[in-house]
């Protein structure tokens, strides 16, 4: 199961040409969409971008890019204040590449808050976007309970050496090519089939 990843970097997508493209018998059946960034920030593509994908029928979910230095309380709301999850869109997703300058444990504290209120919010457990590093330098001794997407430009063998740990999205490449968007996009895989994938998903 393939999927994208977008935010306005992409700028105007047509969402029915992404959905009607099909390489390598590969075709694109979800997309994570940017929402939110730090305590105030927003995407500017979010609300048209969460519409067209629904709209065209693909797999959708919403992901905040989250700073250790800022709030975590105030990320959240700023998140939940965006997004509005129906059945059938994926959980929640923070994305935590970078430190900040925080400690393992300012970082996990304030992660953990930042996991807490969404599941609250939403009524499911949330998907953890990083990369293999940030992973075993912060995360992996707290965080293993959590659906994982996890980021490494690295062929399909030399992924798995580098990363052993369980695993459900995996970002392959960040300079894909895909009918409908203009440049390059993050492109993903799903390590399960299609039904596998609904399970994930927000129920009625």
């Amino acid at each position: 199961m393939y999927g994208i990843d977008v935010s306005h970097h992409q700028g105007d997508i047509n969402w029915k040409k992404v959905k009607s493209m099909v390489s390598n018998k590969k075709r694109v059946c979800f997309a994570f969409i940017k929402a939110t960034e730090g305590i105030t920030r927003q995407d500017k593509h979010f609300s048209k971008n969460w519409k067209g994908s629904r709209s065209a029928g693909i797999i959708r979910g919403a992901y905040h890019f989250y700073y250790p230095s800022r709030d975590a309380h105030k990320q959240a709301d700023n998140f939940i204040k965006q997004v509005k999850l129906e059945p059938g869109d994926l959980p929640p997703v923070v994305d935590i590449e970078h430190s900040n300058g925080k400690s393992k444990k300012q970082i996990c504290e304030g992660l953990k808050n930042f996991l807490d209120i969404l599941e609250k919010q939403y009524g499911t457990t949330p998907i953890l976007y990083t990369n293999i590093s940030f992973y075993y330098t912060y995360l992996a001794d707290d965080f293993r309970k959590y659906t994982v997407w996890i980021s490494g430009y690295h062929g399909e063998d030399r992924f798995k050496e580098k990363f052993t740990e369980a695993w459900h999205f995996w970002q392959y490449s960040e300079d894909g090519s895909i009918d409908g968007i203009r440049g390059d996009v993050d492109c993903n895989v799903f390590k399960g089939s299609e039904e596998d994938l609904k399970k994930l998903c927000i129920r009625k």
